[in-house]
């Protein structure tokens, strides 16, 4: 059986997610921006918190853990080349790592660009791919620390995932994401369409995320730097698509 999923607002517009296998009762969050929902989140269900899995250092990713981990101890999972700037880490870990949850492996990428050391977390049993602020609904995170083309590089893993893949990302962005998509992209009927879904789905205080990586490939500008019609749009026509994404990112930085 494929893990249970949560995904569980925090903060004014973070994600955290719970992951549980029923056969052994492990569950793992992914991301800590704050304990109390968490906690609700763990009691409702009546599950014990067995690992955390952290994707990078950003305060409103970590805060929560240390009050958290004093009610549900736990093993922590992040990154070794992000370890000097993490909470106390169990298990460090690097591109290629796995590690188990229950009976499912989950394999580690480096997905470097948002912050360097910045890891996603990929269930393909359970077709779950956790990005944090890498691949994000209808967008990417801001590049503060990689350049663009580790964004680009990082980009690449992620698209190559199983169309099928729940891209589960950190923050409530895809509105806005969206309106800058479609500045891009303004004739992409999947996009519009797509648009009017997320509208309404604010509109109605529902998540947007997480979402289809199928979805993304066909709608997401940050993804599409390949497409002529983009290329076009940007002046970059032949370009090569690490390049146009480079263009794309800078736009979206002053939008």
């Amino acid at each position: 059986m494929p893990l249970e999923l949560v995904t569980i607002p925090c903060l004014s517009d973070n994600y955290a997610y719970l992951v549980h296998d029923a056969a052994s009762g492990e569950t793992a969050l992914i991301d800590a921006p704050e304990a109390g929902p968490i906690a609700a989140a763990l009691s409702a269900r009546g599950w014990t918190l067995s690992h955390v899995l952290l994707t990078h250092h950003h305060w409103d990713h970590v805060d929560g853990l240390t009050a958290l981990l004093a009610d549900h101890p736990a093993k922590v999972i992040g990154a070794a080349a992000d370890a000097h700037r993490l909470p106390p880490l169990n298990t460090a870990v690097s591109e290629g790592d796995t590690i188990m949850i229950g009976r499912e492996t989950a394999r580690v990428i480096d997905v470097s660009g948002h912050t360097l050391g910045h890891i996603a977390f990929h269930f393909p049993d359970s077709k779950l791919a956790f990005t944090a602020d890498s691949l994000m609904a209808l967008g990417c995170g801001r590049l503060f620390e990689g350049t663009p083309a580790q964004m680009f590089d990082s980009l690449s893993k992620l698209a190559a995932l199983p169309a099928d893949t729940l891209i589960c990302s950190g923050h409530e962005y895809t509105l806005s994401n969206g309106k800058f998509a479609l500045t891009i992209d303004p004739d992409n009927t999947a996009l519009i369409s797509r648009m009017d879904r997320v509208q309404k789905a604010r509109d109605a205080g529902q998540p947007t995320v997480p979402s289809v990586l199928a979805d993304e490939l066909s709608t997401n500008p940050f993804l599409r730097g390949h497409d002529p019609a983009i290329q076009a749009r940007v002046g970059m026509t032949g370009a090569a698509p690490a390049a146009v994404f480079a263009e794309i990112r800078k736009r979206k930085d002053s939008f």
